[in-house]
């Protein structure tokens, strides 16, 4: 059997680095709002008569190859595969993976390919598991692979799709999906590669130790943060548009105080030349210091916004609102093609 599965990256509008535990339990109804994007994690499992293992990364070429999956807790190219294949105790099997996101985009693409390569590897090994189970394994074994905390939203996205509020409570996580014209949105929305690769890791860790070493100024942050997702929630269910870009506005200003490194000067040059041809608001995607830009503006203002991002140097990434989440397709070996 060959299993092709993929699930999507996503776009967060509000509320990031709050789903790392337990930062959100320092503050009452916090919540992030995400939406899923067309930009998939492809992966493709194939069995192997040799019983050996086969990792390879059509993106940057890297290839790993051992003869039991208790090789693959060894330091190489392809940590993240490896572990998630240490963690299922897979053999005799080659896995070929290929994103469409670029390296580093700050939209979650690890986080997809983690979800993406789970569910695949499960439904090899032929186990039931739940969502939450899923989930549970996927951050635990990207945690294990960056050496510091993951939040909890980037695997929603990837798994379900659709534009969602995470909410993070005491009693748990629950994904709501948004009651949303996804295509009005859609077509207000301008996501751009600075060009710039980006570790989320570093701060969003170096953010958490600050908030639970007692740092006022960031517990006061995460409250506007959280002030702020809860507003773009009803602009969004309401359709108020206006409303919309003002939130997404008046959150990265307040993220850009988190830390120094949120923000570069290219990326604000880039948001400048963004806002003087229509733009209303502009965000980074996930922890900032690099990676993807997104502008929210007027329908009509998008070729100009487009324009202005290329003739500034960033890479102006098309994209469609991705409904469908993980998917998984089997093929009997041997079947045509």
């Amino acid at each position: 059997m060959i299993i092709d599965s993929s699930a999507p990256t996503r776009i967060d509008l509000a509320g990031g680095t709050m789903d790392i535990w337990p930062l959100y339990l320092f503050h009452e109804r916090a919540q992030t709002i995400n939406v899923a994007i067309s930009l998939r994690a492809r992966c493709t499992l194939t069995p192997r008569p040799d019983h050996r293992i086969v990792i390879r990364s059509d993106d940057t070429g890297a290839q790993v190859d051992v003869s039991h999956w208790s090789d693959l807790r060894a330091n190489h190219d392809l940590k993240l595969l490896g572990r998630i294949l240490h963690h299922f105790e897979v053999d005799g099997l080659e896995v070929r993976t290929r994103a469409e996101s670029p390296v580093g985009a700050g939209i979650a693409g690890s986080s997809a390919m983690n979800v993406a390569v789970c569910g695949a590897v499960a439904k090899w090994r032929g186990l039931d598991l739940s969502d939450d189970q899923l989930l549970e394994i996927a951050m635990n074994v990207e945690a294990q692979t960056i050496d510091v905390p993951t939040g909890v939203q980037d695997y929603r996205p990837a798994l379900h799709g659709g534009v969602s509020a995470v909410e993070l409570r005491v009693n748990g996580v629950r994904r709501v999906p948004l009651a949303v014209d996804a295509e009005q949105l859609q077509r207000r929305l301008v996501l751009a590669y600075t060009g710039a690769s980006r570790n989320s890791g570093i701060n969003n860790w170096e953010i958490t130790k600050r908030h639970i070493d007692g740092d006022r100024d960031i517990h006061a942050a995460f409250e506007r943060i959280r002030d702020i997702s809860v507003a773009l929630r009803a602009a969004l269910e309401r359709h108020d548009w206006e409303a919309v870009g003002r939130e997404i506005e008046a959150e990265w200003e307040v993220r850009k105080r988190l830390a120094p490194g949120v923000t570069t000067p290219v990326i604000d040059a880039l948001m400048m030349r963004a806002r003087r041809a229509g733009a209303r608001a502009a965000k980074v995607c996930g922890a900032g210091g690099g990676g993807c830009l997104f502008c929210f503006t007027e329908p009509e203002h998008v070729p100009a916004v487009r324009a202005a991002l290329t003739e500034a140097g960033a890479r102006v990434l098309d994209f469609t609102i991705e409904a469908r989440g993980l998917v998984l397709e089997t093929t009997p070996v041997g079947a045509p093609a």
